[in-house]
């Protein structure tokens, strides 16, 4: 066991008991072109490990510390499901209340389930819809989605299993999680958020709804990497706007105020009359059955994975083991408790850094789990290294597209129209200065070229990256008004790039 320190009295890099154990860590990590890096690691519920470095991005020499915000993404999820905790502990819900008591205008496809959809349901990914289905209306970020323009769109969007039947991960139902809390509770999910979670708990830097980013400062941009460095990308304006996805993951919060979130979850005597048991344990029940995938069972000895409410849960070496990943474009996030030792892990990155953030968490936690194991960061990296080479040579790798040039106008005239999908709105796929351009009214970062390949069509989006670029085709391609769908060119995309579920028809000529 590490010698313990006093919580808020945390060590430098270098220094104390613990940085001869997690410095190695966190160097191996950051030499993955990681930019920005902030760690805190709680033992025994007291913080004994904390160490902060890296650019922040907002200007040239400015750094990160334990008081620099980071958006933590789907770490936000754990938040929100406490802060109905807290309303169901008051009894101003209950868990099996039927979602469409608070919200009348609810609507899934299928009107069965809608009527027996309950506010445990919202948490646990068991709707049926397939893998983040209808994420494009929360990313990419910014965009003039609405909660209730989210709310309205469900109902367009068909599942691909039954209700309650199996796993699928998804963000639009933690959004009308947020908004039956607003119901519930009778105030926006912003101010009850900080009213239930962030003041009780001290949580004194994290931010939601909308916020000056000027006026609070220190707040960390995101970064991808190109030419070989992290370059900075999505910056942030003087504010923060009141993003509909916030109850899903628009939540920002420092270092120092995830360590007193993993503290008080660990130590309930901390806040005693924050949370009753019954509800802690509501969190952590296992709720919705989970695939257990191979690298799970060979890094963790695991037997069990299963989804609490905003929590993964799992066994790692024989411990109850809790946590959760947050991601989004150049900001990475991890959260882990061993709750039987007390024990958290965060990790806070503002760059693209998912084998980084993989390699560290893994490390960490197996110094508590399995110390004689003795795999270090730099050992993980590589196994995840070989991991994606056995991908390629099994032909999971991204077909090169780059002999495509802009679609001739001349060849695309059945294309050019205004179109609209049921839930994402309309759409425009019209000549600019020569070239055919695919534009989604709702979505500005949804705007690029149409590409011809071959017989092939493709659109390359302006400021998204490769890795997002979409295939597209007409339909029916038999001289009726047509339609266009697209497909992910490459096999790795992020699932929230939901192309599979759009369904756009022609409404009407360009202007």
């Amino acid at each position: 066991m590490l010698g313990l320190l006093v919580a808020g009295s945390a060590p430098a890099a270098g220094t104390g008991p613990a940085a001869a154990v997690f410095d190695p860590m966190y160097d191996q990590a950051r030499q993955r072109d990681v930019a920005g890096m902030a760690v805190a690691v709680v033992d025994q519920g007291q913080l004994v490990y904390e160490r902060a470095e890296g650019p922040r991005g907002d200007a040239a020499d400015t750094q990160v510390d334990a008081d620099t915000l980071f958006k933590i993404a789907s770490n936000s999820k754990a938040m929100t499901a406490a802060l109905l905790a807290r309303l169901v502990e008051r009894g101003r819900l209950r868990w099996d209340d039927p979602v469409i008591r608070y919200l009348p205008q609810f609507r899934m496809h299928d009107p069965w389930v809608t009527r027996n959809m309950q506010v445990r349901d919202l948490l646990v990914h068991n709707s049926g819809l397939g893998l983040g289905a209808g994420d494009l209306m929360l990313w990419p970020e910014p965009n003039h989605f609405t909660r209730q323009d989210i709310i309205a769109g469900l109902a367009h969007l068909k599942p691909v299993t039954s209700f309650r039947s199996g796993y699928a991960y998804d963000n639009l139902l933690y959004v009308v999680a947020g908004e039956v809390a607003a119901a519930a509770g009778g105030k926006p999910y912003d101010e009850l958020l900080r009213e239930e979670v962030f003041v009780p708990l001290g949580m004194t830097r994290c931010q939601v709804g909308a916020w000056s980013v000027a006026q609070v400062g220190n707040v960390a941009q995101p970064h991808r990497h190109a030419h070989g460095r992290p370059v900075v990308e999505g910056a942030d304006g003087d504010t923060s706007s009141d993003l509909p996805s916030m109850a899903a993951g628009g939540i920002r919060c420092s270092l120092r105020d995830m360590t007193r979130w993993m503290q008080v979850l660990l130590d309930p005597t901390l806040v005693p009359d924050w949370l009753g048991s019954a509800q802690r344990q509501a969190l952590w029940t296992a709720h919705m059955p989970m695939p257990l995938g191979e690298r799970q069972r060979h890094w963790d000895n695991a037997h069990v994975f299963a989804y609490g409410y905003g929590w993964r849960l799992s066994d790692m070496d024989g411990q109850w083991k809790v946590a959760h990943t947050g991601t989004l474009s150049g900001m990475y996030s991890s959260l882990a408790l061993l709750p039987d030792r007390r024990v958290g892990v965060v990790i806070l990155i503002n760059s693209d850094a998912e084998d980084a953030r993989t390699a560290l968490m893994q490390a960490a936690l197996k110094h508590y789990t399995a110390p004689a194991a003795g795999e270090t960061v730099a050992g993980y990296l590589r196994q995840l290294d070989d991991e994606r080479a056995a991908r390629r040579s099994g032909g999971h790798v991204r077909p090169d597209t780059r002999a495509r040039r802009p679609a001739p106008l001349a060849a695309t005239v059945r294309w050019q129209g205004r179109y609209r999908d049921p839930w994402l709105g309309e759409a425009s796929v019209c000549p600019e200065r020569g070239v055919l351009r695919l534009q989604v009214d709702k979505s500005p970062r949804l705007r690029g070229r149409v590409m011809q390949l071959g017989n092939r069509w493709l659109v390359q989006w302006d400021t998204l990256g490769a890795d997002a670029d979409a295939e597209a085709w007409l339909q029916p391609d038999d001289g009726t008004p047509p339609g266009i769908a697209l497909a992910a060119i490459d096999p790795g995309i992020d699932f929230s790039y939901d192309y599979q579920d759009l369904h756009f028809t022609r409404i009407g000529d360009c202007p």
